[in-house]
């Protein structure tokens, strides 16, 4: 009788080389398709709802005309009630289930119990925990695994502290979670799941329905899904239809999988071979009480079938590692994949670039489809790129997260401006958002380049105050465009600067913030729906979670929420080309699939670490181990090599580092072994397409302008530049390129030096040089400073002030007197007018001049000054002794450097580049200025008077600076010459 029983069941699979969804609609149209409602009174069972989509294509492209379609039910959708209505839960049950538990509420109250059993953990961080945590859940119930044998559990080793205080908070939050349920009156989504699926099983074996029942693609091995699958397989009109079971595979293969029984002495259990694409079909075998040999091939074909001698190199290239070494004995027959080539780059973007024109090359034959399966969605994004070059549109059915569309980064943008305050990075990224203000978008975007050039260099004050005064100094249009953006940020600042504070408020303050900054735009879209609906259920279940929330904290959790949502295009492109991620690649078929990224990491992706149990405690509950999914994507994998044409593709670097070859790209590689085709001709197009051909290095530039459109006026400081680079001088006075500094810079070394020069010019003429007085100039001058800046900057600076004070007053005892301060000069020599600035002139004892130049760094070198270079201090001597600042004459003579560096332990140094007698390999004093007159001359009759070109870094070990190397291109010249 058992026998005969078993014979009864009717059990299918469907090879990996015939196209699934295809095969499928044939064989059902085949059967049911005679009369006309045969089909329409029948249920197709699917694992998703993307695969519904798929099998409705299918039998759309089957029929060839017009036919009313079976039922397709989704078993895989954690909503199913509301997928199916009546079938799965009738209102008029004898037993009714009772209702879900929102996602969101859920997620809200187990981040609120996280948070209460460890109070340490932030609100965003308990907000990811609990997601962790909801899917570990998750799995304790589809495993039907009672969450009281988390006590049950003795270890022969002691767990890490760490898995001791994880484990403890879960079993916490474990004990208190019921009782949340019951307050509720709900239960978890994936229990009531499991509670319809078993009543209808139920119901189906006491009532069979009337037209036929197909559980198709079905692959997830959870015990109630198990449970339904064997009550179709033993209806009269039932099938179980599953994707690529291996029945070549011979018994010790089979056993070899696992799982295996926990050792009768030691309790340990042999660890089962989960990354195997045929495990977690085996394990549904198990579950549903059949046998593999029960199950027969579907008798249906399709048009976009491959060879059968693929599903059989498939299934022996992904043999159990253990069985690998009878590829030794294998026949060249057996080690066939015709049809599969393999295309291996240097870099993802010619990766990319090769994917499109397979792609591409797809369209040129009529009829021809073409579909590119990834994990990597930055390859998709890349791909679909290149694509659109040539006008083609193509969907990536993956989507991408909410965090990544436009609506997303503007509420991230406002979260991270509000907790920073308003510091220049997150302002100007919210300020210049392609979503604020689209409609009068020229005008915003003058006004907002205007405050980013104002906010050029160090950071303002925080806040918005700060802001003010920072942009108010600036004057012009940045002032007065801010006096009329700074309304819209009021309430950001107002809500960010509350402290801890109920979410409710938070998320009320960001909506309201997004609406005035960006208007219906904000929400507009799928993307702006999908980010509004999160609002509004997030704002909804806000007070079940923790009752307070850090508003810095914010943007960290909103990022979490943002990135588990995927909002997928409207459908719209190209008919037959498709971009798949490989949940939504199950049962598609293609002409061409394209398998890309397989590299380790990527596909295979890298297990997804449980924060909550430790691996040994996964095993010892019965939970699919970290390393399940690898056999899942192995399983897809597969199904893709199925295809007529297969192109793998992989490049040999990322971004940051050299990439390793995925175990399936290499597990196929050496099963072929000469047998392995490189697509060469596709890589050799894909770099031909943007080769540019013939191309030579830019060689060194010398612009020669003629000599009447020269410069006819420069600084002392500039002459250094004029003479070591040329080159930067013609851009910087000709071109008149100004390099910009960075927002939110850190303070440079001139930025500095500018801020001290300030304080000492106000010193010396507001307070006479009053030692006592110097150091509170110095301290309001670091009171709008940025915080850190000040703490590190400060203790060096008051140091360094208090030496200028005391060696100023000691000067006034020797008889020198500071008689002038950052005073501006010029004079006309060799046809060019030769302007300065001094930073503090001096009456020395002796009646002469003493020319001081203050410097926040090192002072220049001997060596420098007797090379022709690093004669500021012997040019504005030069220009005293002219005449050339008003109200002084006299003849220079001391040139002093007084640096604020540290030197010997302590802040501040004097030194000169000459010597009255030459002493220390020197300048002469009495010489220095003529030596300085001598130098320029010559400089301005080559450079500015003359014919010279403007050689690129003519003296490059005088010219440190970068500011114009990539203008000169000075990598492609640079050490050929």
């Amino acid at each position: 009788m058992a026998e005969a029983a078993a014979r009864r069941l009717n059990l299918y699979t469907i090879p990996p080389h015939r196209a699934f969804a295809d095969a499928l609609a044939a064989g059902l149209i085949r059967r049911f398709g005679g009369e006309p409602t045969g089909l329409a009174r029948g249920i197709v069972l699917v694992p998703t709802n993307r695969s519904k989509r798929a099998i409705t294509d299918a039998f759309v492209r089957a029929s060839g005309s017009g036919l009313l379609l079976p039922r397709l039910v989704a078993i895989g959708d954690p909503e199913i009630d509301e997928a199916v209505g009546p079938l799965f839960d009738p209102a008029d049950a004898e037993e009714p289930v009772p209702p879900a538990v929102a996602p969101m509420a859920r997620r809200m109250i187990l981040a609120r119990l996280v948070q209460e059993a460890d109070p340490a953990i932030d609100s965003a961080e308990a907000v990811r925990l609990a997601g962790d945590l909801a899917r570990t859940l998750d799995q304790l119930l589809v495993e039907e695994v009672a969450p009281g044998r988390l006590r049950e559990i003795s270890l022969f080793e002691p767990l890490s502290a760490h898995w001791e205080r994880a484990l403890t908070t879960f079993a916490v939050v474990l004990d208190r979670w019921p009782g949340e349920l019951a307050r509720l009156g709900r239960i978890d989504l994936a229990d009531r799941r499991g509670r319809l699926l078993d009543r209808v099983a139920k119901v189906w074996r006491e009532r069979p329905p009337a037209g036929f029942v197909c559980a198709a693609g079905v692959t997830s091995a959870a015990p109630a899904i198990a449970r339904v699958l064997r009550s179709v397989a033993g209806l009269a009109q039932g099938m179980v239809v599953l994707p690529g079971l291996d029945l070549a595979m011979d018994e010790e293969g089979w056993e070899a999988l696992g799982p295996f029984p926990p050792d009768p002495v030691t309790g340990r259990r042999r660890q089962a071979e989960e990354t195997h694409p045929q495990y977690h079909l085996k394990l549904l075998l198990e579950r549903m009480g059949v046998r593999r040999g029960e199950f027969r091939t579907w008798q249906a074909t399709s048009e976009v079938d491959a060879p059968p001698a693929r599903s059989r190199a498939i299934a022996t290239a992904l043999a159990p590692a253990e069985l690998t070494h009878r590829w030794i004995a294998l026949k060249p027959g057996e080690r066939n994949l015709g049809g599969v080539s393999a295309l291996e780059v240097a870099t993802p973007a010619e990766e990319a670039q090769a994917i499109a024109l397979r792609l591409r090359e797809a369209l040129e034959m009529p009829g021809r489809t073409a579909a590119l399966v990834t994990p990597d969605r930055a390859l998709a994004r890349r791909v679909a790129a290149h694509c659109a070059r040539w006008n083609i549109a193509v969907d990536d059915s993956a989507g991408q997260p909410l965090s990544q569309t436009p609506p997303g980064t503007l509420l991230l943008a406002i979260a991270e401006a509000g907790a920073q305050r308003f510091a220049p990075v997150p302002l100007l990224a919210l300020l210049k958002h392609p979503l604020v203000r689209s409609e009068e978008r020229a005008a915003w975007l003058e006004g907002a380049r205007a405050v980013d050039r104002a906010l050029r260099g160090p950071r303002p004050a925080a806040g918005l105050d700060g802001l003010d005064r920072h942009l108010g100094e600036a004057g012009g249009l940045a002032a007065s465009w801010w006096a009329e953006v700074r309304p819209l940020l009021d309430g950001i600042e107002t809500a960010f600067g509350g402290g801890v504070q109920p979410l409710p408020g938070l998320l009320g303050c960001l909506r309201e913030a997004a609406t005035a900054l960006a208007g219906d735009a904000a929400w507009a879209r799928a993307e702006g729906r999908a980010a509004a609906e999160l609002l509004a259920e997030l704002e909804e279940r806000a007070a079940l979670g923790p009752p307070l929330v850090e508003p810095a904290t914010l943007a960290a959790l909103l990022r979490t929420l943002m990135d588990e949502v995927a909002v997928r295009p409207p459908q719209g492109g190209h008919p037959r080309l498709a971009i798949y991620g490989l949940l939504e690649a199950r049962l598609q078929a293609a002409d061409v699939m394209i398998l890309g990224g397989l590299n380790e990491g990527v596909w295979p992706g890298r297990p997804a670490p449980d924060p909550w149990l430790a691996p040994r405690i996964r095993s010892e509950l019965g939970l699919p181990g970290l390393e399940a999914r690898i056999g899942l994507t192995a399983h897809d994998f597969a199904m893709g090599l199925g295809a007529p044409e297969v192109l793998l593709t992989r490049a040999r670097r990322d971004a940051k580092s050299p990439t390793i070859a995925s175990r399936f790209w290499l597990r196929l590689q050496a099963l072929a072994g000469e047998g392995w085709v490189a697509a060469d001709a596709l890589a050799r197009w894909a770099r031909s397409l943007d080769d540019p051909g013939m191309f030579a290095p830019s060689p060194r530039p010398e612009p020669a302008p003629p000599a009447a459109i020269r410069p006819k006026r420069i600084s002392v400081t500039e002459v250094d530049r004029l003479k070591a680079d040329p080159f930067a001088f013609y851009a910087r006075r000709m071109l008149r390129l100004m390099p910009l500094e960075p927002v939110d810079a850190d303070a440079t070394a001139a930025w500095r030096g500018t801020e001290v020069h300030a304080v000492l010019r106000v010193w010396a003429e507001e307070d006479d040089c009053a030692p006592e007085k110097l150091r509170p100039r110095a301290e309001a001058m670091l009171a709008g400073a940025h915080p850190l800046m000040r703490a590190l900057w400060a203790p060096r600076l008051y140091e360094a002030v208090d030496w200028i004070a005391s060696r100023i007053a000691a000067m006034a005892e020797e008889g020198r007197q500071v008689i002038a301060v950052e005073r501006q000069g010029a004079i006309d020599i060799a046809g060019v007018e030769l302007r300065g600035t001094f930073d503090r002139l001096d009456r020395m004892a002796d009646g002469t001049l003493g020319i001081v130049d203050y410097k926040t760094g090192k002072a220049p070198s001997v060596a420098a000054v007797k090379a022709g270079f690093s004669l500021q201090l012997g040019l504005l001597g030069l220009i005293a002794e002219e005449r050339g600042f008003e109200g002084i004459a006299g003849r220079a003579g001391c040139f002093e450097y007084w640096s604020l560096a540290k030197d010997r332990g302590a802040f501040g140094k004097i030194s000169s580049p000459v010597d009255p007698t030459g002493a220390r390999d020197k300048i002469r004093t009495d010489e220095f200025v003529e030596i300085a007159r001598g130098h320029f001359v010559e400089a301005a009759g080559r450079w500015l008077t003359g014919e010279e070109p403007f050689t690129a870094k003519l003296r490059p070990e005088f010219a440190p600076f970068a500011d114009y190397d990539q203008l000169m291109r000075r990598d492609e010249w640079y050490g050929r010459e």
